[in-house]
């Protein structure tokens, strides 16, 4: 019961400071756009501990933060082993592939009225089909290793990024491609100079959509087929033995390589589209 009281005395004095650093003068300034989200992040841990520690609830129901910290440190190699097969290996390589396919893909539909009204119907409808049935053909057609990994975060992130760069390279009205025209520019002229640029907030848009799907298809992959190593690997036996703050240490892995993979696509876009209206405020 202490435990209880003192963490919702703690969880309490830091919610009231969230709430007067959100309201305060200086908070739209960067270090407390930063620290506000730190600060609740760490309530939550703090929370977590105390509701574990006080009810005395079993670590094969729900580990405490302290116990996963532990795992942690003490599989490092095993933790690394699992990152590079699915994230480095699986959802990175199935990720630059799948973006360059959407790609290309936009810009030749982009030349077809015929493909454009035919394919993207088609493209929802195989967005919409569940990676748990596509997982399973996926792994027999490309074998137990990275590739059929690879193959299933193809299919999740290829379809949002070409529905995003179509819709992104009709984005331009009718009198800046007439101007383009004016000016004596051909197809690709107009692509790179005018379409592309205007496309930009758009295939971003998708790509960070994908950075999530990636990592989720590389993982739901290796559940249906995978050599001994992986995360998806290493959850399902984690569970399967009761080890269940090792499958908690591999969530916490893959959560933060998905927030490194989002915060890098976002800041890139930054420094693309500098000039658009929702990175100039």
């Amino acid at each position: 019961m202490i435990w209880l009281i003192a963490v919702l005395l703690f969880w309490l004095a830091a919610w009231a400071m969230n709430v007067w650093l959100a309201n305060s003068k200086v908070a739209e300034t960067k270090a407390i756009r930063i620290a506000v989200p730190v600060i609740f992040g760490v309530t939550l841990l703090v929370l977590w501990e105390g509701v574990v520690r006080g009810l005395n609830i079993s670590p094969v129901i729900l580990p405490a933060p302290s116990q996963i910290g532990a795992t942690l440190m003490n599989s490092t190699d095993m933790l690394w082993v699992d990152f590079k097969q699915t994230v480095l290996k699986g959802a990175l390589r199935g990720f630059a592939i799948g973006s360059l396919a959407a790609f290309i893909t936009a810009v030749i539909i982009d030349r077809s009225r015929f493909l454009t009204r035919g394919l993207l119907p088609i493209g929802n409808f195989v967005a919409a089909l569940p990676i748990v049935g596509i997982a399973p053909i996926l792994v027999n057609w490309f074998g137990f290793d990275w590739q059929s990994k690879a193959a299933v975060v193809v299919v999740m992130v290829f379809f949002p990024i070409l529905v995003n760069t179509v819709q992104g390279l009709s984005e331009t009205d009718r009198m800046q491609r007439d101007l383009m025209r004016t000016y004596a520019a051909g197809y690709l002229q107009t692509l790179c100079k005018l379409r592309l640029p205007a496309a930009m907030p758009f295939i971003f848009n998708g790509l960070k959509i994908s950075t999530t799907l990636a990592l989720i298809g590389a993982i739901v992959a290796e559940y249906f087929g995978s050599p001994t190593r992986g995360m998806g690997f290493r959850i399902s036996t984690g569970v399967g033995s009761l080890d269940i703050d090792l499958v908690w240490a591999e969530i916490a892995i893959a959560a933060l390589a998905g927030t490194v993979f989002y915060g890098l696509v976002a800041w890139l876009e930054k420094r693309v589209t500098f000039w658009h209206p929702s990175q100039t405020g």
